[in-house]
């Protein structure tokens, strides 16, 4: 008989993710998958699951679940407020409930049973993305969450001692994009020299920044680029947008820098209201020509 687990409620928004659907863009299809890939892991690792196992990416905390069946549960991430441990592994015997708080720091929280969330695949991957309407429903109050065998030895761990996310300013590196030259040398300082506030309207396709407007020094229009996660992408707004997981496929509007890969963790954990500082890595003239 399968395990399984009950939605209680979802808070402001839960959804089940993967590692995404990798090299599909060519065909329109974006990877999507866990916006901070790193967490995601964590919590896989403290479970015993392999890294492609599914698992709940919880924004904002609120979730409340109910074990139909014994099973063995871990979170990390954001830290959210209740008595579950976090970044350790804990068992949830049935009938009892997980309910994850807002977290102290951060915005998004992995929740990893041993066995993996076993929805349906689509497209190979069990992620929801929330820009193109692929993969499994947002969940939702009533929803029943079929858990998967374990395919991996049994979790050694107890506890993973590492840092929350930030709770102040963050600054992380950025390189040229292929379209730098659009703002000159001027606007490249500008944007890691500003301090840039995460909006209230940023979600799993980007962050929206809001500070002073960058400013082109060569206007006109663009024709549709691939977009990649981490990238900058600057509106007529002159108002930055970072990419994450769910960011579309191809975009028209100039791209003047990449956040570096590995910290687009780091900035998926923002929340409305913080603090994004860029520091400059690599020279101005590194990015493509412009054509």
């Amino acid at each position: 008989m399968t395990r399984r687990l009950t939605v209680l409620a979802p808070g402001p928004l839960t959804t089940v993710q993967d590692l995404g659907r990798p090299g599909q863009a060519a065909l329109g299809i974006g990877r999507s998958g866990a916006c901070d890939r790193s967490s995601a892991a964590l919590a896989n690792r403290l479970v015993g699951n392999p890294p492609d196992a599914a698992l709940l990416e919880v924004t904002f905390g609120g979730l409340v679940l109910r074990a139909e069946d014994d099973v063995l549960l871990a979170t990390a991430g954001a830290r959210c407020a209740g008595p579950f441990p976090h970044a350790a592994p804990t068992p949830l015997r049935r009938g009892q409930e997980l309910r994850l708080g807002v977290p102290v720091t951060g915005l998004r929280t992995y929740v990893a049973v041993r066995g993996g969330v076993a929805v349906p695949p689509v497209l190979g991957s069990r992620s929801t993305d929330v820009l193109a309407g692929l993969g499994p429903d947002v969940v939702a109050a009533g929803h029943e969450l079929p858990v998967g065998e374990p395919t991996a030895p049994p979790p050694t761990l107890d506890v993973a001692p590492v840092a929350d996310p930030a709770g102040d300013d963050v600054t992380v590196p950025v390189l040229p994009g292929p379209r730098a030259d659009w703002f000159g040398e001027a606007g490249w300082v500008a944007l890691a020299t500003r301090p840039w506030t995460v909006t209230s309207e940023s979600n799993r396709v980007g962050l929206r920044l809001d500070g002073e407007p960058l400013q082109r020094v060569r206007e006109g229009e663009l024709p549709s680029e691939g977009m990649v996660r981490g990238a900058l992408q600057v509106p007529p707004s002159g108002l930055p947008v970072l990419f994450l997981a769910d960011h579309p496929v191809t975009g028209g509007y100039p791209v003047i820098g990449y956040v570096v890969d590995a910290e687009v963790d780091r900035c998926a954990q923002l929340r409305p209201g913080q603090t994004l500082r860029f520091r400059a890595s690599g020279r101005l003239d590194a990015g493509a020509p412009s054509r």
